[in-house]
């Protein structure tokens, strides 16, 4: 995976402007809430739901034999900006604890609401799993 950097461009934070990938196996990884396996909310608050979408993430992504390193876009889903802008520090604790310092492309949609309440937050991503040969 190459990240894409324009000559002259400030370097992004979190999140890179572009990846390129190598041939590989695609992932398309439905949209996630922060509910856990019995889809049940344990918490109404964007750390904990944003931790769990994440989870979620890459639970989905394990199965295709994929790891966080797969992961080249993904897409943020908030209906609370102001929740989310205040817990952005404890979302980047949340993201390196999982995702290390692995940053893809990456979009942040703020929307009206999101179809599963209380969810505040839907993460939804694409991976390219490296073929095995």
């Amino acid at each position: 995976m190459q990240v894409l950097l324009p000559e002259g461009w400030s370097p992004p934070v979190g999140y890179a402007n572009g990846i390129a990938v190598d041939p590989g196996r695609l992932v398309f990884i439905a949209g996630q809430v922060g509910w856990n396996a019995q889809q049940r909310f344990e918490s109404e608050q964007i750390g904990p739901q944003f931790e769990q979408a994440l989870r979620n993430v890459l639970a989905v992504l394990r199965e295709a034999g994929g790891a966080p390193c797969h992961v080249a876009r993904m897409t943020a889903y908030c209906c609370d900006k102001p929740a989310y802008l205040a817990a952005r520090r404890e979302l980047g604790a949340i993201w390196r604890r999982h995702m290390g310092d692995h940053y893809p492309a990456m979009s942040m949609i703020f929307v009206a609401d999101l179809l599963d309440s209380p969810g505040k937050i839907e993460l939804e991503a694409t991976a390219v799993v490296p073929v095995v040969a």
